[in-house]
């Protein structure tokens, strides 16, 4: 028998527990992210810019000029 869960499951079960529950469980995932090497750091970033490279090539999302982009903070910020 199979009692493989993946993140999604997971992820299901945890937003259906009580909101100080989540709330300690995301602490203690932050905090467990304080103690990765810098290696680790390096390739989830690599893995973070190859994944929104990916979303650019395909169209998913689309650029905007670092002007515009804040203009649109400031909008944001009033």
């Amino acid at each position: 028998m199979d009692f493989t869960m993946t993140t999604q499951d997971l992820g299901s079960q945890v937003l259906d527990l009580p909101v100080k529950q989540r709330s300690e469980l995301a602490a203690q995932l932050l905090a467990s992210l304080d103690d990765l090497s810098e290696t680790e750091i390096e390739q989830l970033w690599f893995a973070e810019a190859a994944r929104r490279a990916a979303e650019i090539n395909s169209g998913k999302v689309q650029c905007i000029s670092a002007g515009q982009a804040h203009q649109k903070a400031l909008t944001f910020l009033r």
